[in-house]
């Protein structure tokens, strides 16, 4: 399975701590804009764009998270980073467990945020079957179609007409291919082995949500938390699925607290 493909990326700030972040699926680089500016003070902040989005290659098919993850070691490898702090939201915060497990050195911390155990780590069979099945047919969608039918999940219903316009562009530049196998690598994925990874091996971990989360509950907040107890549970008042784009300045105030420990 070949694992250098052509990644974009977007970065700030210099130093040697680096933070690494991994977006959710139909997001990219740019979602991470407001950490990009707020966290790279006295830290190297890096984004990519996950094979199968923004302006990265596609990879081929099948291609799973543990794919990803050689991917992702393997652009580090290229970008000078041999360890860093991962930040993985949604999808990326399952490819953040994988990776963990598959390379604990490469690890100095994870925050995950609104994310899963997977969703067959984290959701009833017959919900995360119906998810894969949305998920396959929208990738037929046109891109303002895509745009307008999965904006709203991501936010709260506070979130203001701007957040929508920043966030349609993103989603309406969304692979097909790419999307299709990051939500097959979701509804394949159970990362209970990975949690008790990240628990045995006490790593700093810190798990973010939006309060008003409508893909990744606060239970399954909680039942994360219950897997990882070492780990601080962060819920952001009124925040949904994205809550780095929709409570920047809060999300940033945890994230930075986490890494000055």
């Amino acid at each position: 399975m070949p694992h250098n493909l052509k990644v974009t990326y977007r970065e700030a700030g210099q130093g040697d701590e680096v933070l690494v972040l991994l977006h959710g699926f139909l997001c990219d680089a740019r979602c991470w804009r407001p950490q990009l500016t707020g966290l790279s003070q006295n830290r190297r902040v890096v984004a990519w764009d996950a094979p199968g989005a923004g302006g990265s290659e596609d990879p081929p098919a099948p291609f799973t998270l543990v794919d990803w993850s050689h991917a992702l070691a393997a652009f580090l490898d290229r970008i000078g980073v041999e360890r860093a702090h991962f930040l993985g939201l949604s999808w990326g915060g399952v490819l953040a467990q994988v990776f963990c497990q598959l390379y604990a050195q490469r690890v100095r911390g994870l925050i995950l945020a609104d994310t899963y155990a997977g969703w067959r780590g984290s959701l009833p069979a017959e919900t995360c079957r119906l998810r894969l099945a949305r998920c396959e047919a929208d990738a037929s969608l046109p891109p303002q179609a895509m745009a307008a039918r999965w904006t709203p999940e991501m936010f709260s219903a506070q979130a203001s007409s701007t957040l929508w316009d920043e966030l349609r562009p993103v989603i309406a530049d969304f692979h097909p291919a790419g999307f299709s196998l990051m939500a097959r690598s979701l509804a394949e994925t159970d990362t209970t082995v990975q949690l008790a990874h990240i628990r045995a091996h006490k790593v700093p971990t810190l798990l973010i949500w939006g309060e008003n989360d409508q893909r990744s509950s606060l239970s399954i907040a909680r039942h994360m938390h219950a897997q990882i107890p070492h780990a601080r549970l962060v819920v952001l008042a009124q925040a949904g699925h994205l809550s780095p784009m929709e409570c920047p300045e809060a999300f940033n105030a945890e994230v930075h607290a986490f890494l000055c420990l």
